[in-house]
């Protein structure tokens, strides 16, 4: 076995180190070394003596040897410390990483928290993936920064392409609501996905329930409920009644009338319960004083207190008794769930009468 480049290809790999490297990448399927300078891109045809697999390994060991001075090439196999043990690096480091050809320290490099606008805009064009782009729209930095725009109009255009996949939909329509560069009108298109596939709507109830695309108009009495301060029968009744509480409940009506998985009533029931958060912190003696106090100013509310009490009643560890003995989705899903998601639906239904 040839121990040694070919002539020709470690001529070009050493010219290419004299230059100003920014990221390395390599496609095996055509054997050709991509690198990324300041002028542009630039490509090496890789001229293999041996078997593909094994000249692929040693082109990686120079580039290692020369980026990190480990000529034993990058630990791939350790996937674990890969993801996790980038803390320390600083971003030098984390540039050198780009350097070496290897997908999985790429992924690195994705991972770390030291990530910058710029590293991030050479990893992009090492691996552009919908999982690299979620997660590098979690990094401020980036979202602030050139990428961050170029990145959500990818996720905004994939969206379509994940079909079916809900927990696909909800990890990237979190990702576009967490980086806050959608446009008005992105944010618009992404909600009205919902339509087909009621998964985009649950990062919405998660993350903005309180600014929810295209709101419904407020209930009809929403005027007449009591200005009394540091009353949460009072604040929920005037956020539940009002235009974005009413997109919040029918929002989360239509989610749970018809969830797939399991995931999806999971995270919905979370929100519901994050959204009553006024009332799911009294203790039982501060409600009972609390609606009374809200029923002695407004004795017409007394079936929509009984409504919010159930909704504040429930969270994910509503569920989880019956999920903990199924993997069912879809329909059968739906029917194991019913004893609890049918009492919401009914006050969902109650609350938004009138």
């Amino acid at each position: 076995m040839n121990d040694e480049l070919s002539p020709e290809d470690e001529l070009r790999l050493n010219v290419l180190f004299n230059t100003d490297l920014k990221a390395v990448r390599i496609d095996e399927s055509t054997m050709t070394l991509w690198a990324l300078t300041p002028q542009g891109e630039a490509s090496v045809p890789l001229k293999p003596n041996e078997r593909s697999d094994r000249y692929l390994k040693k082109v990686r060991e120079l580039l290692s040897g020369h980026v990190l001075g480990s000529p034993g090439g990058y630990p791939v196999h350790l996937t674990r410390w890969t993801r996790q043990s980038q803390a320390g690096l600083s971003a030098q480091h984390l540039a050198q990483l780009l350097l070496i050809g290897e997908e999985e320290a790429v992924v690195a490099v994705v991972h770390s928290p030291a990530l910058t606008d710029e590293l991030a805009r050479y990893a992009w064009w090492c691996m552009p993936t919908i999982e690299h782009a979620r997660l590098m729209l979690t990094r401020g930095v980036v979202c602030c920064g050139s990428m961050g725009r170029t990145l959500v109009e990818f996720l905004v255009e994939h969206l379509a392409f994940l079909y079916e996949d809900d927990l696909a939909i909800l990890d990237t329509v979190a990702a576009l609501l967490h980086s806050d560069v959608l446009t008005e009108e992105e944010r618009l298109a992404v909600w009205k996905r919902g339509l087909s596939r009621n998964s985009h709507y649950v990062p919405f109830l998660e993350l903005q329930p309180d600014r929810l695309p295209a709101p419904r108009a407020a209930r009809s009495d929403h005027a007449a409920v009591p200005a009394l301060a540091g009353n949460a029968y009072a604040t929920m009744l005037d956020k539940a009644l009002s235009a974005q509480g009413q997109t919040f409940l029918a929002t989360t009506g239509s989610v749970l009338e018809r969830p797939e998985i399991q995931e999806v009533v999971n995270h919905t029931l979370n929100a519901l319960a994050t959204w009553c958060a006024p009332l799911r912190a009294l203790d039982d003696a501060a409600r009972v004083e609390a609606r009374a106090a809200l029923l002695a100013a407004a004795p017409q509310f007394e079936a929509d207190c009984a409504a919010l009490d159930a909704l504040a009643a429930v969270d994910a560890d509503s569920v989880r008794p019956i999920f903990l003995k199924t993997t069912a989705i879809g329909s059968l899903m739906r029917r194991k769930i019913q004893p609890v998601v049918a009492p919401l639906l009914d006050a969902i239904g109650l609350l938004r009468r009138g």
